[in-house]
């Protein structure tokens, strides 16, 4: 990965981008809006309602007391961090939530949804990730995910992404090496134990594929304005975000995206 390496890379980071704040994957788009409705449509609060779902890495809780305020029956917020916890359960407290919200680090009855908004791209192993969500699952039951964007979208490297691409033309060292100087105390030796596991579309089909589950729906919408860019031999590069429905395999094929 990379041809911009070594002390000229590293400098050419360091003038592009001294701070490394880029502005770019901020969140402002979601700024007083329902990120839930955005990235899944009105229709994915048809599918919770009187439900109970699992909001996968739900963080502060926002999407979890969303939902419940949306029609779920009960949302379990789980996540490893009991600091994020604590501050969800003040959160679904505030917003008059409490009864129908719980939090904890792994959920303590079967759902049937699990819903993961912007997680997968940076799971460090995504397909054991799926084995855990299955067996959250009551035996119908669905995984409603969406992601992005993946490794070969314009800004793909998140952080590293100090224009598009960018991550793809420096060497991860000179990366990793620019990131240090305004993050001393990171110790990464790679992007992926930056957080990042440089997930594609194509590699995120496999993983399905030899997972439990199979696509009841699957899409890859593209970037405004690049559209040329999603035909399938370069959608790598044109999707904005993979969004995805999985249901439990029963012996059916995966359907062709």
């Amino acid at each position: 990965m990379g041809v911009l390496g070594g002390t000229p890379g590293y400098w050419l980071l360091k003038r592009i981008c001294p701070a490394g704040e880029t502005g770019y994957l901020s969140g402002a788009v979601y700024a007083n809006k329902s990120k839930l409705q955005i990235l899944l449509g009105d229709s994915f609060f048809d599918q919770i309602q009187g439900r109970t779902v699992i909001d996968f890495g739900c963080g502060t809780g926002a999407e979890t007391v969303e939902m419940a305020q949306r029609g779920a029956r009960r949302v379990i917020g789980v996540d490893i961090r009991e600091s994020v916890l604590a501050t969800a359960r003040q959160r679904a407290e505030a917003n008059g939530v409490a009864d129908r919200c719980a939090f904890m680090t792994s959920p303590d009855e079967p759902a049937d949804l699990v819903v993961s908004l912007d997680s997968f791209e940076h799971f460090d192993d995504p397909a054991a990730i799926l084995r855990v969500m299955d067996s959250y699952l009551a035996p119908q039951g669905k995984v409603i995910a969406t992601f992005g964007p993946t490794w070969y979208h314009p800004l793909g490297g998140h952080l590293f992404s100090v224009f598009p691409w960018a991550h793809l033309l420096f060497t991860e060292r000179a990366m990793l090496r620019w990131r240090k100087s305004f993050r001393p105390t990171q110790a990464a030796r790679t992007i992926k134990e930056c957080g990042l596991n440089k997930i594609t579309i194509r590699r995120f089909e496999r993983i399905v594929r030899d997972s439990p589950f199979q696509f009841e729906r699957f899409e890859t919408p593209p970037i405004r304005g690049i559209k040329p860019l999603t035909f399938p031999i370069v959608r790598e590069f044109g999707t904005a975000i993979v969004r995805c429905t999985l249901t439990k395999k029963s012996g059916a094929a995966v359907p062709s995206t």
